[in-house]
């Protein structure tokens, strides 16, 4: 069972990453460039309480969106985006190494290549 507090964690062991918040919400940038952050409510979505994970492409979508638990979706404001949507309620369904895994792979897609290899060799 995983919590925001275990988001906010695995994401700033990685190297480059920092926390931004937006009107109160935290969202983590790598080199500038976010790969998870708590978005802020919008009529297009079933909930307020949403992440949003980035991902390394629309395989990778659709591998996320296929969990069969459900915990992932999308909605039409992202289609064509490398992203994927989670209530945060739902993060009590993650174990803690299947949310690093999902944070690191949000980093993986959107940290520079040579800060990524250079990660992944250590």
């Amino acid at each position: 069972m995983t919590t925001l507090r275990d988001v906010e964690q695995l994401a700033l062991e990685l190297p480059e990453t920092t926390k931004e918040l937006m009107e109160g919400r935290p969202r983590f940038l790598v080199k500038g460039k976010w790969f998870v952050f708590h978005r802020k409510p919008r009529k297009d979505a079933p909930f307020d309480d949403v992440l949003v994970f980035a991902v390394d492409g629309p395989e990778s979508k659709e591998l996320q969106l296929a969990d069969p638990r459900g915990i992932f979706f999308t909605t039409p404001h992202w289609n064509g985006y490398s992203a994927v949507l989670m209530h945060i309620p739902d993060l009590r369904q993650l174990r803690k190494d299947e949310l690093r895994d999902i944070v690191v792979d949000a980093w993986l897609a959107r940290a520079p290549k040579r800060l990524a290899k250079e990660w992944l060799a250590g």
